[in-house]
C-alpha cells in the first residue's frame, strides 16, 4: 500500500485556456486545444506488428493447419491434439460448467437476444406510381467468423457477444475461433466452450491471434495429422475483439472478407460533474484499467474537489485489486488521466471529441447530458450504469469502436451481420415513366449503351 500512496492520474488544466478560442475574450479551448490535451496512446508510424502478420498471412495461405499448428506452438505455448474441438468436449464444458456462472451466462444470453432481436431492421418497398417499386432487403451473411481472446483474461461473455446478434441476423453457419488455454488440454478455454454448446454452436477451434483470422479468412484444407478432419470452410465476415495482431490481421485481410473493426485497447471515459461520487469513479477507472497494461482510463470533469477527492480512493483501491500491477501501468500510461475543465459544456464538447469506446455520465442530471453525446461507442447513464454492467448483463454489445472511431463506427449488433440487398421491380409502363430521362442522363455521360438498354425496349413495346 505504501508504494501506492502517492498514486494519482495525470492533470491536464485547460481552465482559462484562451489561446485558440473563436470567441474573443472567451475562455473556452477550442476543439484542437481539446483534442491535444485529451489522453490517447501513441505510436510512431511503423511500430506495428504489419511485417510480422503479413508473413503469419501467408504462410497461412500457402501451408494451412501446419502453419497454424506452428504459430499456435510458437505465439501460444501449445500444439493442439486437435485444431476442431471435439462435439463432446463441448457437451463435457457445459456439463462441468459452474451452475452459478451458467445461470449468469443464461441471464446474459436472454437479455442479449432481447436487445438484438428489437434491432431487426424492416424490408421497405418505395413506389413511384403504377408498375415501379425499389425494394430494400435485410439478408444475412451466410458464413461469418467469430473471434474470442484468450491472453490476459477469459471471455465467455464475448462469446455471448458474437454469437447472439449474428444468430438474431439469420446467420446459418458460423466458425467460431479462440486461442488453446496453457492447461494440458488443447483447448479453448472450458467456460468458452461451455457458452458456444450453451448457445448451439458447434463449430469451433483451438487457435488464436492472427493465424485464426487467416484460418478464417482463406479456409483451410482438411489435415488428419494437424488433427484437422474436416476442412473449414472460408467465411465472409470476421467479428470480434483480439490483440494487436488480430486487429492488424483483421485490417490486412479487409476486402477479401469483411471486418467489425480493427480494434485497439479498450477505454473508458467518465464525464463527471462535482455530485460524482469518487469511490464509484475510482472503481470504473480500475474496472477497465485491469484488462490490459494499454488501456485507457480518462476522467473529463469541471470539478477540481472531485479530482481531489479522487486520489484517495483510488489509491486504496488500486492497492485492493487483484491485478494491481497492470491497473497501475495503465492508469500512470501516456493513454490515462484526467482533463480538468472550466464548465460542462466544455466538458461535453471533450466527450464528443474523444469519442470514448465506452462512456459514463456521472453528473447531477446525466439523462440531459446523454442526449447531448454524439460520439460514443455506448453510454452509460448515471452513477448506477457502470460499464462492467454493460460488459456482462445490460443486454448491450461489449463489442464497441475504440481509438476515437465511435466518430463514424458503430458497435456490433445485428445488423452488421446483414445485408441491405436493393431490388428493382420496373414494368412496362414503369419503364416508360424515366425512359427520356435514362437517355439523357447516358448520353450526357457519353455512355450510349445504357440508353440504348432502355431504347431497345420502347422499340419492340
Amino acid at each position: 500500500m505504501s508504494d501506492l500512496a502517492n498514486l494519482s492520474l495525470s492533470v491536464t488544466d485547460l481552465r482559462g485556456a484562451a489561446k485558440s478560442s473563436t470567441l474573443p475574450g472567451s475562455a473556452a479551448p477550442s476543439d484542437a486545444e481539446l483534442l491535444a490535451a485529451l489522453p490517447r496512446l501513441h505510436r510512431a508510424p511503423g511500430d506495428g506488428p504489419e511485417a510480422a502478420v503479413c508473413a503469419i498471412l501467408d504462410q497461412v495461405r500457402g501451408r494451412g493447419a501446419a502453419a497454424v499448428q506452428e504459430f499456435s506452438e510458437r505465439f501460444d505455448g501449445v500444439r493442439p491434439a486437435r485444431l476442431r474441438v471435439p462435439a463432446a468436449a463441448l457437451v463435457a464444458a457445459l456439463e462441468e460448467l459452474d451452475p452459478a456462472i451458467r445461470a449468469a451466462l443464461e441471464a446474459s444470453i436472454d437479455r442479449a437476444r432481447a436487445f438484438a432481436a428489437d434491432q431487426l431492421p424492416q424490408d421497405v418497398t418505395t413506389s413511384f406510381g403504377a408498375d415501379a417499386s425499389v425494394t430494400v432487403r435485410w439478408v444475412p451473411v451466410q458464413r461469418v467468423g467469430l473471434y474470442v481472446p484468450g491472453g490476459l483474461a477469459v471471455y465467455p461473455s464475448s462469446v455471448i457477444m458474437n454469437v447472439v446478434p449474428a444468430q438474431a441476423a439469420g446467420v446459418s453457419s458460423v466458425a467460431l475461433v479462440s486461442p488453446p488455454a496453457r492447461d494440458g488440454s488443447g483447448l479453448p478455454h472450458p467456460t468458452i466452450l461451455a457458452a458456444a454448446q450453451l448457445l448451439g454452436v458447434s463449430e469451433v477451434y483451438a487457435m488464436g491471434g492472427a493465424q485464426a483470422i487467416a484460418a478464417l479468412a482463406y479456409g483451410l484444407e482438411a489435415d488428419p495429422e494437424q488433427g484437422l478432419p474436416e476442412a473449414l470452410a472460408p467465411v465472409s465476415l470476421i467479428t470480434g475483439p483480439g490483440n494487436k495482431f488480430v486487429a492488424t490481421a483483421k485490417g490486412l485481410l479487409k476486402g477479401l472478407v469483411g471486418i467489425d473493426a480493427e480494434a485497439g485497447p479498450t477505454e473508458i471515459a467518465i464525464l463527471a460533474d462535482s455530485t460524482a461520487n469518487p469511490e464509484f469513479v475510482a472503481a470504473d477507472l480500475i474496472s477497465q484499467a485491469e484488462h490490459d497494461p494499454e488501456a485507457a482510463s480518462v476522467l473529463i470533469t469541471d470539478s477540481e474537489a472531485l479530482v481531489s477527492a479522487l486520489q484517495e480512493p483510488l489509491a486504496r483501491q488500486v492497492a485492493a485489486t487483484k491485478h494491481t500491477e497492470r491497473v497501475v501501468t495503465s492508469l500512470t500510461g501516456e493513454q490515462s488521466g484526467v482533463l480538468l475543465v472550466a464548465d460542462l459544456d466544455t466538458a461535453v464538447r471533450a466527450a464528443n471529441l474523444y469519442a470514448a469506446e465506452h462512456l459514463e455520465i456521472h453528473t447531477a442530471d446525466p439523462d440531459a447530458v446523454a442526449e447531448r453525446i454524439v460520439n460514443a461507442g455506448a453510454v452509460f447513464v448515471g452513477e448506477y450504469s457502470p460499464v462492467s454492467l454493460g460488459d456482462y448483463s445490460a443486454g448491450s454489445n461489449h463489442v464497441l469502436p475504440t481509438l476515437g472511431t465511435a466518430l463514424h463506427a458503430s458497435g456490433l449488433h445485428t445488423a452488421t451481420f446483414l445485408k441491405a440487398q436493393q431490388e428493382i421491380r420496373y414494368g412496362r409502363a414503369g419503364l416508360a415513366q424515366v425512359a427520356g430521362h435514362v437517355r439523357t442522363l447516358a448520353d450526357a455521360e457519353d455512355l450510349p449503351a445504357h440508353g440504348d438498354a432502355v431504347d431497345v425496349r420502347s422499340s419492340l413495346a
